[in-house]
C-alpha cells in the first residue's frame, strides 16, 4: 500500500509492467524501456504487439534480452537528460540497444553521447523501430507456438487501458516542442478508435483512458468524417465509447466551447465526470506570452457551467510557473484564480527551457530559487483546496475501482481519480476478497491531503 505524493510529475505515464511468460528454445527476446507520457507507452505497446506478432519474446529484464528499446521522452531538458541515462543504463547492461520515441527526432544529440547504440528512430516510427530490430535480431518465428493475445501486448494492470485517439497537435505554444517532434494533428477514423475499444473491453479493461496531445480537437483534421457508423468528434465518440460499459475518462481536454457538449454525457453517466484540461496558467498576459488562449475569465465562467450541469465533476489541470517574464503580480493572479476555480486535482512544472523551443528566447528569465519558490506556494494553495474537497466527501458513498490488493489495503481510485496521477482511496478492512478490476461502492470515512479511505458497503 502507497500513498499518492503532491509532486508526481503529470508528463509520466504509470510504469510499465512486464509479463514474465515463458520463452521457447530459440526463440529472440527483446527487453523494452518506456519513458514519458501515456501517449509514448501506447506506442510501446504497439511496437511489442508487433514484435509479439512476429514470434518475439518480451524479456523483463536486461539479462534475458537479445537487445533493448528505449522509447524515450524529450519534453523537457530534464526529461532528456533521463532519457540519455537510461539509453546509458541499457547499453551497459546490456549492449546493444535500439532508440525511439520523441528523443529520437534528434538522432545527433543521441550518437553524440552513445555512438554506440544501434539505431535511432523518431517518435511513431514503428516500421523503422521494426527494421532495426530485424538488423538487429533477426526474427525465428514459430506459428505454432507463438501465440498473440487478441488485445495485443498491454503495459498497463489487465483492468485499464489507454486509448490513443490521434496524434500530435496544430497549437504553437512558445514552450512545447511536441509538434515539431510527432507532427500535426492526425485523427484516428472513429470506427478504427471504437473497434479497439470494443477488444480492450471484450479482453476485461474496465476503464478506458481516451488520450491525445489534444482531445478536444479530434477529428478536425479530417473534418469530422462518418464511417460505418461513427462521426470522427470528440462528443460522438464520447457518447459511442460511453455504450461499451467501462468507465471512459477524457484527458488532455482543452477548454473550447464545444466542450460544454461533454457534460450532460457525464451527468448522465456515460462518460465520467472527469476532466482533464491543460490551463497552463490563469493571467492574461502570461498565456498571451505563451501564445496560449487567453481567455482565463471565461474559463471560469465555463467551469461554473459545467459544474452546474454536473455538480459531481472533477476537474484536473496542469500548471507551469516561473515562466519567462512571470511577474509576483501575474503570480498572485494565479494563485487567486486557483482560488476562484477550485480545481480538484492540480499538477505543476517548474518552467524549463527546452531546445528548440520559442520561449527559450524570451527575455526575462526566472532564476531557480524564485521557480522553487513560487512552485512551493503555489503546491501549497493547491493542498490545501484538495484538502478541503476531500474532507467534504466524509460520509459519502461512491463507486471505486481496486487498482491493488495486498496484507494491508485495496488500493482503490474514485470515478475522479485516474491512475498515477491522482489520488488512492485506501480499503483497510475486509479488503482480502478483493482483486484487482473489481468496481465496488463504498462510504468515505476519511480524508487527507490528496487521498481517501472507506469501508465496504453491504450488498
Amino acid at each position: 500500500m502507497s500513498q499518492n505524493p503532491p509532486d508526481l510529475r503529470p508528463d509520466l505515464a504509470p510504469a510499465p509492467q512486464f509479463g514474465s511468460g515463458t520463452r521457447r528454445a530459440g526463440q529472440p527476446a527483446l527487453g523494452m524501456v518506456s519513458l514519458g507520457c501515456p501517449k509514448a507507452l501506447v506506442d510501446s505497446e504497439r511496437i511489442l504487439t508487433r514484435l509479439r506478432a512476429e514470434g518475439y519474446a518480451i524479456s523483463p529484464d536486461y539479462s534475458g534480452a537479445d537487445a533493448v528499446i528505449v522509447n524515450t521522452c524529450g519534453f523537457l531538458d530534464s526529461a532528456k537528460a533521463e532519457s540519455l541515462d537510461a539509453i546509458g543504463e541499457a547499453l551497459s547492461a546490456n549492449g546493444r540497444v535500439i532508440v525511439t520515441g520523441c528523443l529520437g527526432a534528434e538522432p545527433e544529440f543521441i550518437t553524440g553521447a552513445h555512438p554506440k547504440v544501434l539505431a535511432v528512430t523518431g517518435p511513431h516510427q514503428y516500421e523503422q523501430v521494426l527494421d532495426a530490430v530485424h538488423r538487429a535480431v533477426p526474427p525465428s518465428p514459430d506459428p505454432f507456438v507463438d501465440l498473440l493475445p487478441a488485445s495485443g501486448v498491454s503495459l498497463t494492470p489487465r483492468h485499464y487501458s489507454y486509448l490513443k485517439i490521434s496524434e500530435g497537435c496544430n497549437h504553437k505554444c512558445k514552450f512545447c516542442i511536441i509538434p515539431d517532434m510527432r507532427g500535426r494533428l492526425t485523427s484516428r477514423p472513429a470506427h478504427a478508435v471504437v473497434r479497439e475499444a470494443e477488444k480492450l473491453v471484450e479482453a476485461g479493461v474496465k476503464e478506458l483512458l481516451v488520450i491525445s496531445q489534444d482531445t478536444s480537437a479530434y477529428g478536425v483534421d479530417i473534418k469530422h468524417a462518418e464511417d460505418r457508423g461513427h462521426r470522427a468528434h470528440i462528443t460522438d465518440l464520447a457518447r459511442d465509447l460511453g455504450s461499451l460499459g467501462a468507465w471512459v475518462r477524457l484527458h488532455y481536454v482543452y477548454p473550447y466551447p464545444h466542450v460544454r457538449n461533454l457534460i450532460p454525457l457525464m451527468a448522465d453517466g456515460l462518460v465520467l465526470p472527469y476532466l482533464d484540461i491543460p490551463f497552463q496558467h490563469g493571467h492574461p498576459e502570461v498565456l498571451k506570452r505563451m501564445a496560449r488562449p487567453a481567455a482565463s475569465a471565461r474559463t471560469l465562467d465555463e467551469i461554473a457551467a459545467w459544474r452546474s450541469d454536473c455538480p459531481d465533476i472533477t476537474l484536473r489541470s496542469t500548471f507551469i510557473v516561473g515562466y519567462p517574464g512571470e511577474t509576483e503580480a501575474e503570480f498572485d493572479y494565479l494563485l487567486d484564480w486557483l482560488d476562484e476555480a477550485q480545481l480538484d486535482r492540480v499538477g505543476c512544472f517548474q518552467y524549463e527551457n527546452v531546445a528548440g523551443a520559442r520561449s527559450s528566447d524570451l527575455p526575462d528569465h526566472i532564476p531557480a530559487e524564485l521557480k522553487q519558490e513560487r512552485w512551493d506556494r503555489f503546491m501549497e494553495k493547491a493542498q490545501t483546496i484538495s484538502e478541503a474537497k476531500l474532507a467534504a466527501k466524509v460520509g459519502k458513498v461512491i463507486d471505486v475501482i481496486v487498482d491493488e490488493v495486498d496484507a494491508d489495503a485495496a488500493t482503490c481510485r474514485t470515478k475522479g481519480d485516474a491512475p498515477e496521477i491522482d489520488g488512492n482511496l485506501f480499503i483497510d478492512e475486509g479488503h482480502e476478497t478483493l482483486k484487482p478490476g473489481d468496481i465496488v461502492t463504498v462510504e468515505v470515512d476519511e480524508a487527507g491531503e490528496y487521498d481517501l479511505w472507506g469501508r465496504i458497503q453491504d450488498a
